[in-house]
């Protein structure tokens, strides 16, 4: 069986939740698995000098603009969140936390019911409360994650893995890596399908 796709996003980046709604579909179509992993942007743009898109001149309100035709493309919901970007360090925290203690799988889960209600819903997920409210729908202990998330061995592991995220060349969400081809960019989907389609070009 050929190797899995790595699937990099930040739960608060709105191109991260669209490529989340379609990235296991194509991977499926060729019988590929799908590894997800939350990252902190902030540390990327800290080398790259980039800023988050909704902070910037012209790009902002043009994204503003696309989402929600792209949205209409891929025939998902989309509401946007009061607060543009909010803080996803206690989200990503919590995935990670599940993915030590359930499973990928059951970390997943998790993330994409994040992301659907931050993006589809419009909900807040920048304190630890919102987040468990969300974890709590998918049978999650409300109390034992705002616990886990404020623990400093959690803390740390967030930084290693968005360390090691940038250590491969990701910088921006979401990024996808399949047989060590980067691709960056929900509008890089097409091309993640013909690459393993031709088996690269």
């Amino acid at each position: 069986m050929a190797g899995p796709i790595d699937f990099y996003f930040e739960f608060a980046s709105p191109y991260g939740y669209l490529a989340s709604t379609q990235i296991d579909r194509i991977a499926e179509r060729f019988g590929r698995e799908v590894r997800w992993h939350p990252v902190m942007l902030g540390a990327a743009f800290k080398q790259t000098g980039m800023r988050p898109l909704a902070q910037i001149p012209l790009k902002g309100p043009y994204m503003m603009h696309d989402l929600p035709r792209f949205a209409r493309l891929l025939g998902v919901p989309l509401e946007a969140p009061p607060v543009l970007p909010d803080n996803s360090l206690h989200a990503s925290r919590a995935m990670v936390w599940i993915d030590e203690t359930m499973g990928p799988d059951a970390a997943k889960r998790l993330a994409r019911a994040i992301l659907h209600a931050h993006w589809a819903a419009g909900r807040e997920i920048g304190r630890p409360e919102l987040v468990a409210d969300i974890a709590a729908g998918q049978g999650i202990d409300r109390e034992e994650l705002i616990a886990a998330v404020a623990e400093p061995a959690i803390k740390e592991r967030l930084k290693e893995r968005t360390q090691a995220s940038i250590e491969r060349g990701v910088f921006g969400s979401p990024f996808v890596i399949v047989d060590d081809e980067p691709f960056w960019g929900a509008d890089r989907l097409p091309q993640v399908v013909t690459w393993l389609e031709r088996g690269g070009w």
